[in-house]
């Protein structure tokens, strides 16, 4: 019987192994990259070699998990808090299925389920879950909350969206761009709609990478006057180009991508009539398309409405919304792998 028992734990063991070394642990690659304990709120706060890095990570994930069938449990024994004020379908599937593939165990909180300043500060809730779990991914209304939490907390903080920002969805773009084009560099995207935050994540980011950003929006739906005054520096610094227009065929002329996002985000469904005329003349269309660069593609984060764009883009070959949204769970994995371990890519160097 004791020697029944050691074999068993011996074969366990070589099990363990045997699934262990299909990945590596180690230093982060890209020169001095190390995301390790990391938040992120905000995709102004990371470096283009930052970006890059966690794209590469999502990239080598993909690869690794989807096309090559391995399992890398690079997240076992750790736990992620989802906070979700706003409902959501590709944030929430994205990172509790991506956890959970990745060996973690993912907890769901809505306002229902926790007393998130209500019955409990936010600072208190903010220190308890850092000695509960490893990470927290927020969906929120306001900012604010982000950064509270984010000073308040000993662990990392991921933004799952909020009133400025929706970073993960534009790393999630990002993947799919290099994936279509095989670079970012030299891209000029196009958007076409409200100045929300997920122009105000594009407007972080895109300069870092060498892509253009044209923008049509209508009069008194600008993006941030202070996020729009940042990203002008941006662009300088980087030496590529933004410009804002209020004719979408004007944004549209010449552009490689073209993207929008929904005109009523959650919270403005009063406001719904009011702006869906001033949004007239905004759909996206085979009109629009044709004043686009020959190799255009259509980005859309989703939930998509017929009014901002139609079918017949939507559903086109050139649509890459679909990507796009599964792709959320891929990059959402790398950024956590980023934040949590030390994992070291495989794949080349994503060109960018």
């Amino acid at each position: 019987m004791f020697t029944l028992r050691n074999t068993f734990r011996y074969s366990l063991k070589t099990v363990q192994y045997k699934q262990l070394k299909n990945f590596r642990v180690g230093r982060g690659c890209l020169g001095s990259v190390n995301l390790k304990g990391r938040s992120f709120l905000t995709l102004k706060d990371f470096k283009p070699d930052e970006i890059s890095h966690i794209l590469w990570v999502s990239a080598d994930l993909k690869h690794r998990i989807k096309h090559q069938g391995e399992y890398l449990p690079l997240l076992q024994g750790k736990s992620i808090a989802m906070i979700f004020e706003k409902r959501s379908t590709r944030t929430r599937i994205s990172t509790e299925t991506g956890f959970s593939l990745l060996g973690g165990h993912p907890c769901f909180l809505t306002p229902q389920d926790i007393h998130l300043g209500i019955n409990e500060s936010t600072k208190d809730t903010a220190r308890v879950l850092s000695g509960l779990t490893d990470l927290v991914l927020a969906r929120v209304y306001n900012h604010s909350l982000l950064e509270e939490l984010e000073k308040e907390a000993s662990i990392p903080i991921i933004n799952g969206l909020s009133e400025l920002y929706h970073p993960i969805q534009i790393l999630a773009d990002l993947l799919t761009l290099n994936e279509h084009y095989g670079s970012l560099k030299g891209l000029t995207v196009a958007w076409i709609g409200d100045g929300n935050n997920i122009l105000h994540s594009l407007m972080m980011s895109l300069p870092k990478l060498g892509v253009n950003l044209r923008i049509a929006t209508p009069k008194g739906y600008e993006p941030d006057a202070t996020i729009t005054w940042e990203a002008q520096h941006l662009f300088k610094q980087f030496g590529t180009d933004m410009q804002m227009f209020s004719e979408p065929l004007e944004a549209a002329q010449g552009s490689n991508v073209l993207v929008t996002d929904t005109w009523v985000s959650m919270g403005q469904e009063e406001d719904k009539k009011k702006r869906i005329k001033d949004f007239q003349g905004y759909q996206i269309t085979m009109q629009t398309a044709s004043v686009a660069a020959s190799d255009w593609t259509f980005l859309h984060c989703l939930p998509r409405k017929s009014e901002e764009v139609n079918d017949e883009v939507f559903y086109s070959p050139r649509s890459l919304v679909f990507t796009e949204a599964e792709n959320r769970k891929w990059t959402i994995m790398g950024l956590m792998v980023c934040i949590l371990t030390d994992y070291r890519p495989q794949i080349p160097q994503l060109k960018l």
